[in-house]
């Protein structure tokens, strides 16, 4: 271990004089003084690179290396890590190899029957910059007494890891990745990979592996186009947001579907029943037909007074002017434009028609000229413009859905042929906030819309003429101030800044240039499409939300994890087949495949005994994954009355809690409330909103999925198969989230799939 301590000294003390140096870069860009907008924004994308960087060698730091490999072919060991080290000189082996290069691989996926050209694998264990630990694994056949034959790759690091307590944020598995999850890992990132798992397969964890790892293969092309991760609730993503800075990524974009629209934040409550109603596709119809309806035409006439003088604007004339705008563009607010013209000039030429008729019956008396100034007055009046705002107003997609969700009338003429009651869901006052299941029907109607720029393209367009003529001015001031007293020839040759740019050319020199990074640019930008999409709890999407997600990924590179028999939403999947191939469409329905993680790191044998009854009882078609490890902990059941129940599970609560880990309590979301107030109130580490870091907390099955804690606490186990639109998929959840302890709270009969627990 001393040979190990002196190498790992030595990684640190590189990677302290990297960091240094990077450090100095930073300072340098800092210092630095622009004179133009380019020159800015030159400044701000150096300092924006160093200081990633910066963040990604900090990160490094703990644990900076896990691993070597010893070779048949080679006397110099192979050390694995965070990152990849090599020496100022360079030499033929690197210091240190980064866990995603193509050499380190062998260290997750090396094994006695294949041993990939490795005699030896050795994990090494650090606590700071000391190492505290080293555990060889001999895959050399031939030495019977020494051979690791395992099918678990460094079986006493894996359990240590799996073993230990949690915090409340997720770690990387960095120095514990397993064959099966390295495969996946480093699957060829073109097309739509599914990865489905059970509980506690790592699913999550391979995930978030993968990004760092096609970010790490694919860096030129992801670092234009840009990462984007994909959870099921700000509280998970709470949960994972430290795992890839660990990996040395910072430039990703994290995301719920309630956040995936700038600006907006879509987290209020709704009933299961409306959810689904809005995931339906054929919500994109209803959408459709309230943008149509709102390119309105006339009941009756509408009588205008332009300048005093009556012009009656008819019926027709609004069916002819809106006829016009949607032979311009199918997009609402694009087509505004060419609608306003339309009416304007209807309005003018009757406008003329009334002021220059010949009493003598010949032609209009107005010319051209006349008419054209009649049109500039038309154009100015406010009438006119109330007119076109009534008929075909600037709509924002936020107005479209408050307006059609709030009016009776509306919702009925964009929902023709629903019954009163899947109609009735989607009522709603205007001043109700947005949800989840909104999401996509916003980006619906925004795809329907466009956006309406004119008045953008002029300001730009005169900007732009602004500083093209500040550009002319200062090249004839630079040309007028010349010396034209030449002493030398050669100095009668010298450039001036009129021979090397042209005022064009220093115009564009002046234009703001964006410095943001990929990830800021892409959470801001509502049309931006990822080089790569990553999806966790990918079954509890709805047709629409897939349509977002899609959107956003048009070239179909996606990693999808999740399991079918976790689903808990009824508008999401009973099967991948069944999600994916309407979504794709015949084009790329045959575009996809799936990987299966079989192996359950997470939760004990004793509760995935329990587990696999819920799971049978629900009629899944997939079977449980197969747990690692036994903790001896046989998981427990305690009755209680009904209306003792909140206090009772608060008073379990307390017990769980003087237990080390992190804790949670489950329950119906019926119960949420109550309960929450009775484990505050009894124990004093309970969070208050909802800090996975803080101390123990409540949450519902659908707010659990994807997390794990030490000890689970579940309340009501009916209610929660009671409510839940998949009451069997949310226990499973529920059961499935503990790594040690397991504890149920019950009013009433123990429901029948439960009846292997202890009873208290």
């Amino acid at each position: 271990m001393t040979a190990e301590q002196a190498y790992v000294t030595g990684l640190h003390q590189r990677l302290d004089e990297v960091r240094a140096r990077t450090v100095a870069r930073l300072d340098e860009a800092l210092a630095t003084v622009p004179h133009n907008p380019q020159a800015v924004g030159e400044r701000e994308a150096a300092v924006e690179l160093h200081s990633q960087r910066i963040v990604a060698l900090d990160a490094a730091d703990s644990g900076l290396c896990f691993g070597r490999l010893d070779r048949h072919d080679s006397d110099v060991p192979r050390y694995v890590g965070r990152i990849g080290l090599n020496t100022d000189e360079g030499r033929e082996e690197p210091l240190l190899v980064d866990w995603r290069a193509p050499a380190a691989q062998p260290f997750y996926t090396a094994t006695p029957l294949h041993d990939l050209g490795v005699r030896r694998r050795r994990h090494i264990r650090t606590r700071g910059r000391t190492v505290v630990s080293v555990t060889d694994e001999t895959l050399d056949l031939t030495d019977p007494d020494l051979a690791q034959r395992s099918g678990l790759a460094g079986e006493s690091v894996l359990l240590a890891a799996l073993n230990a307590t949690r915090t409340g944020r997720m770690s990387d598995i960095v120095r514990t990745i397993q064959a099966e999850q390295d495969r996946i890992i480093r699957a060829d990132h073109r097309g739509v990979l599914v990865v489905q798992g059970g509980p506690g397969t790592g699913k999550t964890a391979v995930a978030l592996h993968r990004a760092a790892y096609l970010l790490y293969t694919h860096r030129e092309r992801l670092a234009r186009s840009g990462l984007l991760v994909v959870g099921p609730s700000p509280t998970f993503l709470a949960y994972i947001a430290d795992v890839l800075p660990s990996l040395g990524e910072t430039g990703v974009v994290l995301a719920d579907l309630g956040g995936l629209r700038p600006g907006l934040q879509a987290h209020a409550p709704e009933r299961p029943e409306v959810t689904e109603v809005k995931g339906r596709l054929a919500m994109v119809d209803v959408v459709t037909a309230a943008v149509r309806a709102r390119q309105a035409v006339l009941d009756q006439p509408a009588p205008l007074t332009i300048d005093g003088t009556p012009v009656r604007f008819a019926k027709a004339d609004a069916a002819r002017a809106r006829s016009r705008a949607r032979a311009v563009s199918r997009l609402h607010n694009e087509a505004r434009p060419a609608f306003a013209r339309a009416v304007i000039d209807l309005v003018a030429h009757k406008y003329a028609d009334t002021l220059g008729q010949n009493v003598l019956g010949g032609a209009n008396l107005l010319g051209a000229g006349d008419v054209a100034a009649l049109r500039r007055e038309v154009a100015a009046e406010p009438a006119v413009h109330a007119l076109i705002d009534r008929l075909w107003p600037r709509l924002t997609a936020e107005r479209l859905l408050r307006d059609l969700f709030s009016s009776p009338q509306r919702l009925a003429a964009a929902t023709k042929g629903w019954t009163d009651a899947d109609r009735a869901l989607l009522a709603r006052p205007a001043s109700a906030p947005w949800t989840p299941a909104d999401v996509p029907l916003l980006e619906e109607a925004d795809e329907l819309l466009g956006v309406d720029d004119s008045a953008e393209r002029t300001a730009a367009r005169r900007e732009k003429q602004r500083r093209l003529r500040h550009a002319q001015e200062t090249l004839d001031f630079l040309h007028g101030s010349r010396s034209t007293d030449w002493e030398t020839e050669d100095e009668s040759e010298e450039l001036s800044a009129g021979d090397l740019l042209d005022a064009e050319g220093l115009a564009d020199r002046q234009e703001e240039t964006d410095s943001r990074s990929t990830a800021q640019r892409a959470a801001a930008d509502r049309t931006w499409t990822y080089g790569h999409v990553i999806v966790d709890e990918a079954q509890e999407l709805s047709a629409m939300a897939w349509r977002v997600l899609l959107r956003r990924c048009p070239t179909r590179s996606m990693t999808l994890v999740g399991d079918v028999a976790q689903t808990g939403s009824a508008a999401g999947a009973s099967s991948w087949a069944e999600v994916l191939e309407p979504a794709l469409g015949p084009r790329d329905r045959r575009g996809w495949r799936m990987e299966e993680l079989t192996v359950n790191y997470r939760t004990p044998a004793e509760i995935m005994e329990i587990a696999a009854e819920v799971l049978a009882a629900g009629g899944a078609d997939t079977s449980a994954a197969s747990s690692v490890r036994s903790t001896g902990e046989r998981p427990w059941a305690r009755q209680v009355a009904d209306e003792e129940l909140a206090d009772a599970v608060a008073e379990a609560a307390a017990e769980l809690d003087a237990e080390e880990g992190t804790l949670a309590v489950l329950v119906p979301r019926s119960r949420l409330a109550a309960v929450t107030d009775a484990v505050r109130r009894r124990v004093p580490s309970a969070s208050a909103d909802g800090d996975l870091t803080a101390g123990a907390v409540v949450l519902t099955p659908q707010g659990s999925k994807g997390l794990e804690f030490d000890s689970v606490l579940v309340g009501d186990p009916a209610g929660i198969l009671d409510e839940g639109v998949r009451g069997h998929n949310d226990l499973y959840v529920a059961l499935t989230r503990a790594t040690q302890r397991l504890g149920v709270v019950h009013p009433g009969e123990l429901p029948v799939e439960l009846k292997g627990l202890d009873l208290r």
